[in-house]
């Protein structure tokens, strides 16, 4: 198995996000080599965040490459923000406090049958509210087909850097504090030959009149160029403009706030005398998630590192002094060296190896949550490393052929151990 020339195994399994290269593992976990017998139903999550208390920028997620992006972006404000398909029904975007929202590109043409369009209902929450809302590429275009606009393809496809002129005289709050004349980054083929009735033209290029469009009354903007992209040097300062001056947003998305707001959380939720446990890599994410469960309900966490044989030199060995002398974590290391190694042995196929990986890893978890109850008491939790570009994986919109997921499986864990699931990072990306 080639990547086992560069990564152990356990990470494989475990490292940073734990269930994503689980996926594959638990699909074929599911038929083990045994004759095929199916297996348990798994451990499942719910693929949206359910944080309906904090204000939020909403972003409808078309099937852009950069949709992920725009949502960096707004968190690089202090913002909060969170990403939706672009099919989210109104009853469950309605569910929050919707500051802004924000609709991405995408790959469709949206006079074409069959592309993607935001719901009736939910343009009517919009309207209701009261809530600004900023058309991206697609987005726009989609702004333009809704309001009765007309988009159609132009007369070449215009992809890269263009200079975008503003209209002489036309002072969009959208582009405050910027030149006259600016780059930004073109990706697309159709473009927007006639404005929607209430909206104005506010700049063009070159090679399209309507780039930029506005309406005040309606607090709708659209933008033919892609703003979050690192090649859009003024791009930043669009977005600012949109969600923090226009939208007022709070910029009060701060970690430690989080942190904090997560320790309390999990005692309340944990109790004075529940226990968690996890599996830990030694990884960021496992880590992080560790030491915050530790600092919530000190030694009732019990994290667990197995010692596949696969590791690095002296690997285990440092994370436990990291995690268990450094960090002051709970942390057995279970060495499994010779029984997983065993098992591999004389195995070549990749599909094979996983299975056995993925089993053994299940089997020694299992193993040790019972040791853990026995001397401990009952573990009613399990804590997870997700992360939100898992969760944005999950939700994302893939095309009409495409089926939406809405979970996916946390690490394989089977659904006969009754545990609840605790993700402290669920909400955030890697650096934050």
């Amino acid at each position: 198995f080639i990547l086992f020339s560069r990564f152990n195994a356990l990470q494989f399994i475990l490292c940073e996000d734990f269930q994503f290269h689980s996926r594959s593992i638990i699909k074929n976990i599911s038929t083990m080599a045994d004759g095929g017998a199916e297996q348990p139903e798994y451990l499942k999550q719910s693929s949206q965040l359910g944080n309906t208390n904090r204000p939020q920028v909403a972003i409808l997620d078309f099937g852009s490459q950069y949709s992920h992006i725009i949502a960096r972006r707004v968190r690089e404000m202090h913002v909060y923000c969170e990403l939706y398909s672009c099919l989210v029904t109104a009853e469950e975007l309605g569910k929050h406090d919707l500051t802004a929202v924000i609709l991405s590109g995408g790959p469709n043409s949206v006079y074409e049958e069959g592309a993607p369009h935001v719901a009736q209902e939910v343009w009517d929450l919009i309207k209701d509210r009261s809530v600004p809302v900023l058309g991206i590429c697609y987005g726009m275009q989609e702004l333009a087909h809704v309001f009765g606009g007309k988009v159609a393809p132009g007369l070449k496809r215009e992809y890269g850097k263009a200079t975008v002129s503003r209209i002489p005289g036309c002072d969009s709050p959208l582009f405050a504090g910027l030149p006259e004349e600016f780059m930004m980054w073109m990706s697309h083929g159709d473009k927007l030959h006639e404005v929607p009735k209430g909206f104005k033209r506010v700049a063009g290029t070159s090679n399209a009149d309507f780039v930029a469009i506005e309406n005040l009354e309606s607090k709708m903007w659209g933008l033919q160029f892609h703003p979050e992209v690192t090649h859009s040097p003024l791009g930043r300062n669009v977005l600012k403009n949109f969600v923090v001056e226009i939208a007022k947003a709070k910029q009060d998305w701060v970690m430690t706030d989080y942190a904090n707001e997560f320790i309390e959380e999990v005692r309340a939720k944990v109790g004075p005398t529940g226990n968690v446990i996890g599996a830990v890599s030694g990884g960021v994410d496992s880590t992080v998630a560790a030491v915050l469960m530790t600092r919530a309900i000190g030694d009732r966490f019990h994290a667990v590192l197995v010692d596949n044989g696969c590791l690095r030199k002296d690997e285990a060995t440092k994370v436990l002094k990291r995690m268990r002398d450094d960090c002051g974590v709970n942390l057995r290391c279970v060495d499994a060296k010779d029984r997983f190694l065993g098992l591999l042995k004389g195995v070549t196929d990749p599909e094979k190896k996983r299975k056995i990986i993925g089993g053994t890893f299940i089997d020694i978890f299992q193993e040790e949550a019972k040791k853990i109850e026995a001397e401990s008491g009952k573990c009613d939790y399990l804590l997870q490393g997700t992360l939100y570009p898992d969760v944005i994986e999950s939700i994302s919109y893939k095309g009409p052929s495409a089926t939406i997921k809405t979970h996916h499986n946390v690490g394989g864990l089977p659904a006969t151990m009754k545990l609840k699931l605790i993700e402290p990072l669920r909400e955030l990306f890697k650096d934050e």
